[in-house]
């Protein structure tokens, strides 16, 4: 496969039967499953604040058995580190997607949950969430619930990388580990970032460089905003 190509992307909607909107994403080897489940009321601190509109969030863990050495399941307390680092980029990406006015005084909860992991779990889960999310707006219109769409957007997110001095879109785990510069990218269907998140792992990286990362990140998003219309 070229290096400025998607591997392979399946989405297959409907995966859960009980949430209002689910996806299976596979990304290569990575798959995720991305939940979303509708609660008619708003967070605690938007209603002791009286904050108008609804919410989005999400919650994103890799289960035990998702890498090649089996990871310690996450315990009562709360998500890891890393998986809170997710799961807040995750909520942030979506709902600069959403008009939470138009939402209105309700939650989509979005779940991730990493089956496998070979890199780009954090891209694969926005990008799958933001179907589910679609799936579950849909549902709630169908409904009669929602008289108009919330969504203002749609997103997807991609990682890109400089692999011995090669641009790499959509890193597997063994292209991740050996790349001297990691780089996450959300962007909307308008063109707009949303975020980057961009690492070098060794040396420095030029404005040349990661302006080249940056469009490489843009073909691949623009590619997968075609998968996800294709599946809603």
């Amino acid at each position: 496969m070229s290096k400025n190509e998607l591997r392979t992307v399946n989405i297959i909607k409907g995966f859960q039967k009980s949430p209002a909107g689910s996806v299976l994403i596979e990304c290569g080897n990575t798959r995720v499953i991305c939940a979303a489940s509708v609660l008619e009321e708003v967070p605690p601190w938007m209603r002791a604040n009286k904050v108008l509109g609804g919410w989005v969030t999400a919650e994103y863990q890799m289960l035990p058995s998702s890498t090649s050495t089996r990871s310690r399941r996450e315990n009562k307390s709360g998500p890891g580190g890393r998986s809170q680092e997710i799961q807040r980029l995750i909520g942030r990406s979506l709902r600069g997607a959403v008009d939470m006015q138009k939402l209105g005084a309700r939650t989509i909860h979005i779940d991730c949950d990493v089956l496998d992991a070979d890199g780009g779990t954090r891209c694969a889960s926005i990008t799958g969430a933001m179907v589910a999310l679609n799936l579950a707006v849909k549902s709630l219109m169908e409904q009669g619930v929602l008289e108009e769409n919330p969504v203002i957007a749609n997103i997807a997110a991609v990682s890109v990388g400089l692999v011995d001095g090669t641009p790499v879109l959509d890193l597997c785990y063994k292209e991740d580990v050996r790349a001297d510069v990691d780089m996450n990218v959300v962007m909307s269907e308008d063109g707009k970032l949303i975020e980057v998140q961009a690492t070098a792992e060794g040396e420095a990286f030029s404005r040349d460089e990661f302006n080249e990362l940056l469009d490489l990140a843009d073909k691949g998003i623009k590619e997968l905003l075609n998968i996800q219309k294709a599946v809603v």
